[in-house]
């Protein structure tokens, strides 16, 4: 397995997120946690899970994470499995957003399926810190997906 995971962060909370999910699914292939630029073109040459995470800002994802997703095209999704995360408020998500979901309806909308549920991990205040627990459950989730690439019989998207 070649997993990518591209994050924004403001504040360092979806960093270290993306980094506990990298650093999981190395435990059984290769995987590397970039920063989002969408100035800069990404090789998704040989990546056959991709992994999108940022924070919410105003409902919705960070606005590089915006312009990164504008430019994906189900081409480029071909080959892959992809998942979303995001970090937010531990609070109704009516009343937080979720920059997950807005990914994942934006994946659908173009014909990719995510291989799970958007995920929101939580901080307790806009800076951070991540609530107690939320780096166990980022590598727990990250097992999960491996498991479900792992099974691709199982799979349902």
């Amino acid at each position: 397995m070649n997993a990518l995971v591209i994050y924004d962060s403001k504040f360092g909370n979806t960093e270290q997120i993306a980094r506990v999910i990298a650093n999981t699914l190395s435990e059984s292939g290769q995987a590397r946690a970039v920063r989002v630029d969408p100035t800069q073109p990404v090789d998704f040459q040989g990546v056959d899970l991709l992994i999108l995470g940022c924070p919410t800002q105003g409902w919705r994802p960070t606005p590089a994470m915006q312009t990164f997703l504008g430019n994906v095209s189900p081409k480029s999704q071909k080959a892959m499995v992809v998942a979303c995360f995001d970090t937010r408020f531990s609070k109704p998500r009516w009343m937080t957003g979720s920059a997950a979901r807005v990914m994942d309806k934006k994946l659908r909308g173009i014909g990719v399926l995510p291989a799970l549920p958007p995920e929101s991990f939580f901080v307790d205040k806009t800076e951070g810190p991540l609530v107690s627990g939320e780096l166990e459950r980022a590598a727990k989730w990250a097992r999960v997906l491996r498991e479900k690439i792992e099974a691709p019989h199982l799979a349902v998207g």
